[in-house]
């Protein structure tokens, strides 16, 4: 049957491949005139071999429909779209074909002789053509002794009465009555099938004894001195009792493949009209030699004790998509032989000891996509030739139970840990689990024998507790796959876990929210040829983070910005779709060695594109100019000189300025001290006795001590002989007993400056304000600049200006500050001696000595 279906379906491909190819056209060995709205057959070459009519509007086919064509072996005619007729020897001038598919039309007439002159044919596809009882008692398929596949499923077809001619087709193998109306077939009406060996007799969907009784001592066993490779009876409504009927009518017929799929045998769930089948259903198959058994797609609740105790030769049996709850005891009883049990989508939910005693020679386990939930340690222990265990879409939260198994799949459970699992798998399938510590993981890579690894679809996250390298040589396969092993690495451990895996050949690490590799995390990977990265945020990639014998590398779906072609040299693949490239200059060895590689670039070169600038977002890179990029390089090199020789003048100004600024008073230490060194200048012009004193010191009795401090014993000549300057004060020069304001006078003119101290005791002295009128009068009547105020403290612009006698010359005139910080004391003691000393005469307008304001220095 396998080989039949095979070469059927190489042929419809070849069909397809044409049907790709052209439309409506000959080449001289294919034909194809598929939905042409041709009306009869066209006019081919001599040499056709492959003709193709399908989807046309030919209503009648008859000898003179087509000319000798004695090299065409494959004739389609199905699926006209109109009815047609077949006439008397339609197709004897094709004496070598071997398909002729008539199939999905409305056939009309059918002539008795239509298929006389093929001697070579293999294959008649009738199905779907509303043909009656009448193809097979009438002798239509006489003399077709080549015959070996003959299809009339889905037609009228109302009993099953096979024309005597059907003893001469010695080479039929295969028949399909599926999907027709035949209520039973019988040892009479199929006699003509006896001493024959089919490969496939369908019956299915036909309500095959199931809407009338049947008197079986009548109808006797359809199937003697026949032997069927597969009979397939599957949909047609058989309970318990009919399938028990028809068992044991047919008992003794060599059958190796029953199909009963699609029954409603089994109660269901909560259901007691139908009974579960029991050990008398199969009974009669004692002598059959069933190898293969399909019971899928039913209601069966409860596998029931010795149920299928008669088959012992079988190999396979199938009991997916049941109701199946229970497993009684010893419900495999005699299935020593049975080397496949498929339990998939049924209802399980415990598992126990004895659940699968009597299958000794089991292979091979499915119990995906039940509800299990326990399992007893012992359940597979003794299950000596059990390779494959299928465990998957369960609702396992512990594994005790694992035997010594080849293969196992656990995926789509509830596992939150697996590091007590005493495994000797080759492959372990633990995908869609709840795992989150990676120390699951290093427990996994130890299992000596273990090549395939799968851990997709889990939360591993965490790294817990200290773990050294596996040990061991670990597998050849390992995906991990949607997990969060970024949050894990990020915390710095766990870097060692792919360390002591020397045939580690393809690693999955995609979709894992990767921002980086951490260092050396694939190094000991040696054997690695294959790297999954992709769907991940990786920006970059470094030389040192991929192994030197890697082949194949997929990166798609990151955020790379750019790309160091060196690493994808040595590939023999790579994937680089989907990323966030910036073409810019930088990115021109990677464009130079797309445009020129000869490594394998999966995907669309138009999805290996730019994403900034704006203005190139979608430009494939292959497609991207580095025209100019050589003056760039150089204007680049230029640029980056000018910004170091700009860093460095800006670096230096602003240590000048910091200098000035925190430690001026140091340089003006030194820069007195520099001076002291140089040669002395020319004396400054001036008559030295024109004046008694330098400077008349004019302020407030109450701020003596602060002028004593700050002033006196800096400046005036009488405090230190290092002082210069020969001042005048009232404490110490005025007359006594002489009157206060001919002092005064004395000491305004006798003065070559007159230096107001103004602080807030100052402007409620009144003979401070007296003195500063007599300096300001000899400012008037002499047009010099004598007079030099002084603001000491706290006192603002506001407060000056608002005072009578200060307001209008702090309006007209500069005044200097005393500085707030010390280390402008020594500087602004110096400029003060140095204008004190100084002659000089301007114009009314300029308000006497040019007078620079010394700023307070925060």
């Amino acid at each position: 049957m396998g080989r039949q279906l095979g070469r059927a379906l190489g042929l419809l491909l070849v069909a397809g491949a044409v049907a790709a190819a052209s439309c409506c056209v000959a080449d001289g060995r294919r034909a194809l005139y598929r939905s042409c709205n041709l009306s009869q057959v066209p006019p081919v070459p001599s040499t056709t071999e492959i003709l193709l009519l399908s989807f046309n509007y030919i209503r009648a086919i008859t000898r003179a429909s087509f000319p000798l064509l004695e090299r065409l072996q494959l004739l389609e005619l199905g699926t006209q779209q109109t009815p047609f007729s077949v006439d008397r020897e339609a197709f004897r001038n094709l004496p070598n074909l071997r398909t002729l598919d008539l199939g999905n039309s409305r056939v009309d007439f059918l002539h008795p002789d239509a298929f006389q002159g093929l001697p070579h044919l293999q294959e008649l596809r009738l199905f779907a053509c509303g043909l009656s009882d009448v193809v097979l008692t009438d002798g239509y398929f006489r003399n077709l002794g080549a015959l070996s596949r003959l299809d009339l499923s889905k037609n009228q077809i109302g009993s099953l009465e096979l024309h005597a001619s059907f003893r001469e087709l010695g080479s039929l193998r295969s028949v399909d009555f599926s999907l027709n109306r035949i209520p039973a077939a019988c040892e009479q009406g199929l006699r003509p099938l006896q001493g024959k060996a089919l490969s496939l007799l369908n019956l299915a969907a036909n309500g095959l004894y199931s809407r009338a009784p049947v008197d079986w001592g009548r109808c006797g066993n359809p199937f003697r001195n026949v032997v069927l490779e597969t009979l397939d009876v599957s949909n047609n409504g058989w309970t318990a009792d009919v399938t028990g009927n028809v068992t044991r009518a047919i008992g003794g017929s060599q059958i190796s493949s029953l199909v009963l799929a699609h029954h409603i045998m089994g109660q269901g769930f909560g259901f007691r009209n139908i009974r579960d089948p029991d050990r008398s259903t199969f009974a009669g198959l004692a002598g059959s030699s069933v190898l293969r058994l399909d019971l899928s797609h039913g209601f069966v609740f409860s596998l029931n004790a010795r149920l299928f105790e008669v088959l012992g030769d079988l190999k396979l049996l199938d009991l997916a998509h049941n109701k199946i709850n229970r497993i009684a005891g010893e419900a495999f009883h005699g299935l020593g032989s049975v080397q496949v049990l498929n339990l998939s989508h049924n209802l399980l939910g415990e598992l126990y000891d004895s659940d699968f005693s009597g299958l000794a020679e089991v292979a091979y386990i499915d119990l995906q996509h039940n509800h299990i939930g326990i399992i007893q340690d012992q359940t597979f222990r003794f299950l000596g030739a059990l390779r494959t265990l299928d465990l998957r879409d369960n609702a396992l939260k512990t594994v005790s139970f694992v035997p010594s198994i080849d293969t196992i799949f656990l995926g789509n459970n509830k596992l939150e840990t697996v590091s007590h699992m005493d495994l000797t798998a080759s492959f372990l399938e633990l995908s869609d689990n709840r795992l989150e510590d990676l120390g699951d993981l290093y427990s996994l890579l130890r299992v000596p024998a273990l090549q395939v690894l799968i851990l997709n679809r889990n939360r591993l996250s965490a790294c817990r507790g200290g773990h050294g390298p596996t040990g061991s040589v670990g597998p050849e396969r390992l995906f991990l796959g949607s997990n969060m092993l970024q949050l894990a690495w990020e915390t710095g451990r766990c870097w060692d876990v792919f360390r002591g895996l020397p045939r580690l050949r393809v690693l999955h690490l995609n979709h894992n929210y990767l921002a980086a590799l951490p260092p050396g995390l694939l190094r000991d990977l040696t054997a690695l040829r294959g790297l999954d990265l992709s769907a991940n945020r990786l920006s970059t990639l470094s030389r040192g983070d991929l192994p030197a014998a890697l082949e194949v590398l997929d990166v798609s779906r990151n955020q790379l910005l750019s790309l160091d072609p060196g690493l994808l040299a040595p590939l023999r693949a790579v994937d680089l779709t989907h990323n966030k490239f910036i073409c810019g200059c930088e990115l021109r060895p990677l464009v130079r060695w797309l445009n020129r590689t000869n490594v394998t670039v999966f995907g669309s070169r138009a999805d290996v594109c730019c994403a900034y600038p704006s203005s190139l977002a979608g430009t494939p890179l292959s497609s991207v100019s580095m025209e100019g990029c050589d003056d760039e390089e150089a204007l680049r090199t230029l640029t980056f000189s000018l910004f170091i020789f700009s860093t460095v003048g800006v670096t230096l100004f602003l240590l000048a300025v910091l200098v000035a600024a925190k430690l001026r008073g140091l340089c003006f230490l030194c820069y007195k001290a520099a001076r002291r060194l140089l040669p002395a200048g020319p004396a400054e012009d001036g008559a030295p006795d024109a004046y008694q004193y330098d400077a008349y010191l004019c302020f407030s009795g109450r701020d003596f001590e602060w002028v004593q401090r700050a002033l006196l014993r800096h400046l005036d000549a009488q405090y230190s002989s290092r002082n210069r300057l020969n001042l005048c004060f009232e404490e110490r020069d005025f007359v006594p007993g002489r009157e206060h304001i001919a002092n005064i006078q004395d000491a305004v003119w006798s003065s070559r400056k007159v230096v107001c101290l103004v602080s807030r005791h100052f402007l409620r002295d009144g003979w401070c304000l007296e003195a500063f009128a007599a300096a300001r009068s000899r400012c008037a009547s002499h047009l010099d600049g004598a007079l030099v105020l002084v603001v000491v403290g706290s006192l603002s612009q506001y407060q000056l200006r608002r005072h009578p006698a200060i307001g209008g010359f702090v309006r007209q005139r500069r005044y200097l500050r005393w500085p707030e910080d010390l280390q402008d004391v020594g500087w602004f003691l110096d400029t003060l001696s140095r204008h004190i000393l100084q002659e000089q005469r301007g114009a009314r307008g300029d308000g006497g000595i040019p007078l620079r304001t010394v700023a307070a220095v925060a």
